[in-house]
């Protein structure tokens, strides 16, 4: 990385390389994909994944190595309305199933053909706060490093393993044999969260199947789950949406795997 000469513009061959990443194509052609913004690179340099960095005038100061761009160059690199003048390129940071599955996590959250970007990449977030250090993006799932999943996550991305199963047909038996109980949430399941609280079932190490926000989990999903869950709604809300109830779920899990 450089800081010499004249600032990068959008027209800079670097730059027109690292703006194609905003199209999941490329990001699967280069191996890497863009991280937005003081905290996302922040976690992306305690991961040991990043290629380059591009930093405004305002900026570069606090990025050793980085390569100065012009304001058009930080717009064109920047999916926001409002760049906050430093962008990262970085590795993909996939990691095979049983390489996940061998460190033994006791929580792991499992986003199966969820396509909105900003539901998984809170999801994510909500499931390194919960010490869950899996997440799983199963099926025709949205693309973990599409910009709004990475600005959602707010640097967990960094955090956790990212797995990605085009193919889930045999996940859930990957994850029982890996010890891991399978509970999908469903809002018509016959037992609700409440109950498995109640009788302890929490406590042990659990992947969370959670499903489209529009259309929920596939009924196969639901019949290769141990169980299917349902949040308990207490008010007069007809549902809870999809990160809420995924932050619910995780979080009575993590408190039952430390009491």
């Amino acid at each position: 990385m450089t800081t010499g000469g004249a600032p990068f513009t959008r027209r800079t061959p670097r730059v027109v390389s690292a703006v194609k990443l905003q199209r999941r194509k490329d990001r699967e052609a280069q191996g890497a994909f863009l991280a937005e913004g003081p905290q996302a690179v922040a976690s992306a340099l305690s991961s040991g994944v990043v290629r380059e960095i591009f930093a405004t005038v305002d900026r570069i100061a606090d990025y050793p190595g980085a390569s100065l761009v012009a304001d058009d160059a930080m717009a064109a690199l920047s999916e926001t309305v409002q760049p906050q003048g430093v962008v990262a390129v970085c590795d993909l940071l996939d990691v095979p199933l049983a390489d996940a599955l061998a460190k033994e996590p006791r929580l792991v959250a499992v986003v199966l053909e969820i396509r909105d970007p900003g539901n998984a990449g809170t999801i994510l977030r909500t499931a390194d706060a919960a010490g869950a250090r899996t997440v799983i993006f199963a099926g025709d799932a949205v693309d973990p490093y599409n910009g709004k999943c990475v600005r959602a996550s707010a640097g967990s991305l960094f955090h956790v393993d990212v797995v990605r199963e085009r193919d889930w047909s045999a996940l859930f038996s990957q994850l029982r044999a890996a010890g891991l109980q399978t509970l999908a949430t469903s809002g018509y399941a016959a037992r609700d969260l409440d109950d498995l609280a109640d009788t302890g079932r929490l406590a042990g190490r659990t992947a969370w199947i959670f499903g489209s926000e529009a259309h929920g989990l596939p009924d196969a999903a639901l019949s290769e789950s141990d169980e299917a869950v349902r949040v308990p709604i207490y008010g007069g809300a007809e549902s809870l949406n999809l990160a809420a109830a995924a932050a619910v779920c995780l979080y009575a899990s993590a408190r039952a795997q430390r009491s």
